[in-house]
């Protein structure tokens, strides 16, 4: 299960945002795809089977839905932001990576 939500676009297709336990920090992924249904299929096809969204307590913001739309895969991640913002907003430092950066893992140094 995981903390997230949802924006659905003029043109119909969604954009699904999650954050996820990864690491110490865990990740926000966003989706862009034709629907719910289709955006958290298609997270569960790259093996992240564990994958629901219940609610729309955290749906993505204009800035993370530009981020998604602006991407050829319709698929990217980055660290969950933590710091809250004066606006009571989270601020994120970090740029969006595509997911197979995430999928592949940490790699070895040397």
């Amino acid at each position: 299960m995981a903390a997230g939500g949802f924006s659905k676009l003029p043109n119909g297709t969604v954009v699904v945002a999650l954050n996820l336990p990864y690491g110490s920090a865990g990740v926000r992924i966003l989706v862009h795809a034709a629907n719910r249904a289709r955006a958290l299929t298609r997270l569960r096809n790259l093996g992240l089977r564990a994958v629901y969204l219940r609610g729309n307590a955290e749906p993505p913001t204009p800035d993370e839905i530009t981020a998604v739309l602006h991407h050829p895969d319709g698929l990217v991640w980055r660290t969950a932001p933590t710091a809250p913002t004066a606006a009571g907003g989270v601020m994120a430092t970090e740029l969006w990576h595509p997911i197979r950066a995430l999928l592949r893992g940490p790699t070895a140094v040397g």
